[in-house]
């Protein structure tokens, strides 16, 4: 079975830094994507940061020249830095990756168990 598992997170000031990490039970490289997702009490889950197979990132706007997201592939383990934080980054991070199944050239997706940040003002 697939796992992923962060941690990480925490309580921090504004303006502060947290560095979140998603350990995976298998290599990072077969997975196509992997991405970071937060969710706020009462709001939908949204895409934070998303880092592909080739190593290109994107980030929602919302968190651009804050937030990096990286891996270190020899550790099956995806980061996601952030800095300058603002309370209205608050929400649960969930670790997200992808894969297709060549197989039946399905998507498959997992998720991690979600890490608590919360920045205070």
């Amino acid at each position: 079975q697939v796992q992923l598992v962060e941690s990480g997170g925490g309580l921090v000031q504004a303006g502060g830094s947290l560095r979140l990490s998603c350990a995976a039970s298998i290599g990072i490289f077969t997975f196509d994507a992997m991405a970071w997702y937060r969710q706020a009490p009462g709001k939908q889950r949204e895409l934070v940061a998303v880092i592909s197979s080739g190593g290109s990132t994107n980030y929602a706007d919302s968190v651009k020249g804050r937030f990096t997201i990286s891996r270190d592939n020899a550790k099956n383990t995806v980061f996601l830095q952030m800095n300058s934080l603002k309370p209205e980054d608050t929400a649960v991070y969930y670790c997200n990756g992808k894969r297709t199944q060549v197989a039946d050239s399905s998507r498959l997706s997992y998720w991690g168990q979600g890490t608590q940040v919360t920045v205070s003002s």
